[in-house]
């Protein structure tokens, strides 16, 4: 028998009721921050000094940060001789190696890494990084994601992963070379994982792709729903990505944000948006998209859309 005393006959002080049309879509009514545009400058990499920044866009989100999107934090890491420490609450952490050579100690190993490598760590991925000379590595993770949720992770999903950047060239250049990459509107090589067999992303959230543009092509508008934390690996004045909401009868984007590209920096595609990117420099360009695409594939909302004459198409693309 249940005692009165324990019988709950009215609301709670947090409970709330709408009604469908005003909660339905709280981005269309103003209550959840869009996820704005935004370039982050290398110009961090060129001072003294070992030190972390995190590209934090908190306070337009409204959520506590750092944050860079509402499930991922990327950070800009400059070392300086000696070691520095990096530590996060995520279940996934990204390094991305944009200059010089040093070593990373985690997870019980040890890793050497040089420009173009990547490694990828799992839960408890503490490390301690240490470079000789001067180094810039490009750092994401998934933290913000775990402090909306209020978890830490439990376990570790997967090994630390090392992707080397002669291994990730040869198949980006035996991609190039394939019968599909050359019909293909983007050539790009997706790292993965073999824990992931049904995402196939270096993580349970994390996506990643290494691309490129060549000279004088355009890679078509596409869109999909993660947000893509983009890194210019290496580019000319001239390479650019254009960033709009809707298409016009020709699928081309209808007044779009130009983000002009600058090795070393990053810039936000925010989920949902249309997208397109350009190279009208004289060399080819390379791109590393970060995105929350590993959690939006398992959860089967990703929705990855190109524009085609006469309409939209949807693809199994070779890269964002």
């Amino acid at each position: 028998m249940v005692s009165s005393a324990s019988t709950q006959r009215t609301s709670s002080e947090q409970a709330q009721f709408f009604s469908y049309g005003e909660a339905a879509n709280p981005i269309r009514s103003g209550l959840t921050a869009l996820v704005p545009y935004r370039s982050f400058s290398p110009a961090f990499f060129q001072e003294p000094g070992s030190a972390v920044l995190p590209l934090d866009l908190s306070e337009e989100l409204g959520c506590a940060g750092p944050a860079t999107g509402p499930s991922l934090c990327a950070n800009f890491i400059r070392l300086d001789q000696g070691e520095l420490r990096t530590a996060a609450v995520a279940t996934s952490q990204l390094f991305f190696v944009a200059e010089g050579e040093g070593e990373t100690a985690a997870c019980g190993e040890r890793f050497a890494w040089s420009k173009g490598d990547i490694l990828v760590l799992p839960a408890g991925g503490d490390a301690i990084h240490t470079c000789a000379h001067k180094a810039a590595i490009y750092w994401v993770h998934d933290a913000p994601l775990l402090r909306h949720l209020g978890v830490t992770p439990s376990e570790s999903r997967f090994k630390p992963t090392f992707y080397s950047h002669r291994d990730s060239q040869r198949h980006l250049a035996e991609i190039a070379e394939s019968p599909s990459g050359a019909k293909a509107n983007r050539v790009s090589v997706l790292l993965g994982n073999s824990a992931f067999p049904q995402t196939r992303t270096v993580s349970p959230t994390l996506w990643a792709m290494l691309g490129i543009l060549p000279a004088g092509q355009e890679q078509k508008p596409h869109r999909h729903q993660s947000i893509a934390l983009d890194f210019a690996v290496a580019c000319q004045p001239g390479c650019y990505t254009l960033i709009g909401t809707q298409l016009d009868d020709d699928g081309k984007i209808l007044n779009p944000h130009r983000e002009d590209w600058l090795e070393g920096a990053s810039f936000v595609t925010p989920p949902g948006y249309w997208h397109s990117h350009h190279n009208e420099s004289g060399a080819d360009a390379y791109v590393l998209p970060i995105q929350d695409a590993g959690l939006h594939t398992y959860l089967r909302t990703l929705d990855i859309l190109f524009s085609s004459s006469g309409g939209l198409a949807t693809e199994t693309p070779l890269g964002d």
